[in-house]
């Protein structure tokens, strides 16, 4: 049930008044919640509320242990049981097929053919439970009750697809009356009608009329049908994800949950660890939180935090999947992250101060000169450039594939366009020059909405849609991270 459908429309049409009517009396009212998106979930494929359903009780069960427990010895295993129940559903739903491959590739050990189905968004309410097991344990939160943790596992807005949404920060809201106000439910318009232009118009366009076809066959395409593949993939990822999670926060929103934001214009920055800092956001915290602090952060030295970096990225990259491309992918920006912060370590003295200009504040950490300007240009050029890289090893089903494509760059001059054209072109250009825009543009826009009567704001959302149909291709194709 994707977005940008009449599906869901008709689907939240009935789901967000009849919550609002049940919001008065917190049992009925969270069982809808759990029943909508149970509902929502089954519309992929009704045995996987199942594996929900499981979820929950598992990890629930581990969190009962936990805070009953009379030794630090049991609770420590109950934590581990839950990790380790989420880990497990994790690994054979998505990398069963990798290890028996590898083992039988390497080792010669044969194991049963499984026709296993990825079950969609796997990875996220996984991670989900996993915070919710381990902050419990930390006493970052409490236990919630069985309800409570099922309607969090199971939120429609997020389970497909993030963002991730700590335990934290969504059972408190589970108990809270609180209404969107003027002002939300116009930001939450201006998120929804953003990220469906995001996803119909610039995403599905983008891979349909240059991506799709120079990945799949980079050898019958020339170097700058390549060159536009590339950027293009750049600008369809952001844009796809980023319109999903764009459109889910805005639906929680208005159904009354505040999520945390998930991008921040990524291709701004200036530095590798400034572009994780802005690009999926609640996983890069995910990963710092759960993994990389775990397993000593900085804390042991130089060489251990390196380490550290490698390992934490490589095992982001096997996140997102089971093959060679995705794990490379990993650690091409765990090294990219190392390399940065040894290069940092090794000028440190150098003071940084706060820039500005004409009013506006920015993140850099220089004084703002002539000079200055041209490194920070230089700066983000690189950084994109080193992102568009590693995304071609993302969009790439195998190592070959990556070399193919990248080899077409230097061998494939003397073939003329035939996918890049102004259309093509100007959809990236402009995507990226977007990403420049001061963000108080963005929320003037807002204020103007909260301001306006809710009539013209409902027949301005209604025209918006309609332009959104007509510019874009014909069907929505799947998200990107629904793989993940």
């Amino acid at each position: 049930m994707l977005f940008p459908t009449f599906t869901f429309a008709v689907f939240f049409a009935v789901v967000l008044p009849v919550g609002w009517a049940l919001r008065r009396w917190p049992v009925p009212w969270k069982l809808f919640l759990l029943g909508a998106s149970y509902w929502f979930y089954a519309a992929w494929d009704a045995r996987f509320v199942l594996l929900l359903v499981g979820m929950t009780l598992g990890n629930a069960a581990a969190v009962a242990v936990n805070v009953r427990a009379a030794t630090d010895l049991v609770r420590k295993a109950a934590v581990a049981g839950g990790v380790t129940l989420s880990l497990g559903v994790l690994a054979f739903f998505k990398y069963y097929d990798f290890f028996t491959d590898s083992l039988e590739r390497n080792l010669g050990v044969s194991s049963p053919a499984l026709d296993i189905v990825l079950p969609v968004g796997v990875s996220f309410f996984t991670f989900q439970a996993i915070s919710y097991v381990v902050d419990v344990h930390r006493g970052r939160t409490g236990e919630a009750n069985l309800l409570d943790f099922a309607v969090y596992l199971s939120f429609f807005p997020q389970l497909v697809a993030g963002p991730i949404v700590r335990a934290t920060e969504f059972l408190p809201q589970l108990r809270s009356e609180a209404r969107p106000d003027r002002a939300e439910v116009a930001h939450a318009v201006k998120l929804i009608g953003r990220g469906m232009f995001k996803k119909v118009v610039i995403a599905d366009f983008l891979a349909r009329a240059v991506v799709n076809d120079t990945f799949e066959a980079p050898g019958e395409h020339g170097a700058l049908d390549m060159l536009a593949g590339i950027y293009g993939y750049a600008v369809q990822i952001y844009a796809d994800f980023s319109g999903y999670t764009d459109m889910a926060i805005g639906v929680a929103l208005l159904m009354g949950f505040r999520f945390p934001q998930n991008f921040d214009v990524p291709y701004v920055a200036d530095s590798i660890q400034d572009f994780w800092r802005r690009w999926h956001m609640t996983l890069s915290r995910w990963l710092r939180d759960y993994l990389y602090i775990p397993l000593g952060g900085n804390r042991k030295g130089r060489l251990a935090t390196y380490r550290n970096l490698l390992l934490t990225m490589a095992l982001g990259g096997l996140w997102h999947g089971a093959a060679g491309a995705f794990i490379l992918w990993g650690v091409y920006h765990g090294a990219g992250l190392a390399t940065e912060r040894w290069r940092r370590e090794a000028r440190q003295g150098r003071v940084p101060r706060e820039v500005s200009l004409k009013g506006w504040r920015w993140g850099w950490g220089w004084h703002w000169t002539p000079s200055d300007t041209a490194r920070l240009w230089t700066r983000r050029f690189w950084v994109f450039h080193f992102v568009c890289l590693g995304w071609v090893l993302f969009n790439s089903e195998t190592l070959d594939r990556a070399g193919d494509v990248l080899a077409r760059l230097y061998t494939g001059w003397g073939t003329g366009p035939e996918l890049l054209n102004p259309l093509v072109a100007l959809a990236i250009v402009s995507a990226l020059v977007a990403q420049f825009f001061p963000r108080e543009w963005a929320d003037k826009g807002s204020e103007a909405l909260a301001k306006a009567p809710m009539g013209l704001t409902a027949v301005g959302f209604s025209v918006w849609i309609m332009i959104v149909v007509a510019l874009g291709p014909e069907g929505v194709a799947d998200y990107i991270y629904f793989q993940f």
